[in-house]
């Protein structure tokens, strides 16, 4: 049973959104980690996985960035990687966790523009996600044999390469079907 509408949860992520970066000791955030995963359920264990692969490109080419530059001047800024990657996964988490439980489309009601732009974003992910579960099931059906990692590398890069035109050819059509509707007025 939710106590809370979702317009009601979409204010309170809003509100509590920005507290990470207000903090800059590691144990605070550290705590406020540990109590958005009490909170979370039973479903803390999904929330965080999904947030640790997303922020994962972001937060080894960052924290590798301070560590290059702390070994060529001296001294690697341990506290600051740890202040910021305990943030940057906060923030990713509780964003997670807001997706989970929340209706986006119900929290949006009576803002038209904003309903209009998820719904757009909901239709391009599901769209993207029927075309790599295409990809997947065609890739599988051409190989008796696990294949090889230079095979699923080969793959992974013509899947990149299918979004990124689909991505690129449809790009032009959404935005003049959005500015058609009056998206951007």
């Amino acid at each position: 049973m939710d106590i809370m509408t979702p317009r009601q949860k979409l204010l309170l992520y809003l509100a509590v959104l920005p507290a990470p970066t207000l903090i800059h000791q590691p144990a605070l955030l550290a705590a406020g980690f540990a109590f958005a995963l009490l909170l979370a359920g039973k479903t803390r264990w999904r929330i965080l996985s999904r947030s640790l692969i997303a922020i994962l490109a972001f937060d080894l080419s960052v924290s590798l960035g301070v560590v290059l530059v702390g070994l060529w001047q001296g001294r690697i800024d341990v506290d600051w990687l740890l202040l910021a990657n305990l943030r940057v996964l906060l923030m990713a988490y509780l964003g997670f966790w807001f997706i989970a439980r929340c209706e986006l489309l119900a929290a949006l009601e009576g803002l038209p523009t904003a309903r209009r732009l998820v719904t757009l974003t909901i239709g391009q992910i599901r769209t993207f996600e029927r075309v790599l579960g295409d990809f997947r099931l065609a890739f599988d059906s051409r190989n008796i044999a696990r294949p090889r990692l230079l095979d699923r590398r080969h793959h992974a890069g013509a899947q990149a390469i299918a979004l990124l035109d689909k991505a690129m050819a449809q790009s032009t059509e959404v935005a003049q079907a959005l500015r058609s509707r009056g998206a951007f007025d």
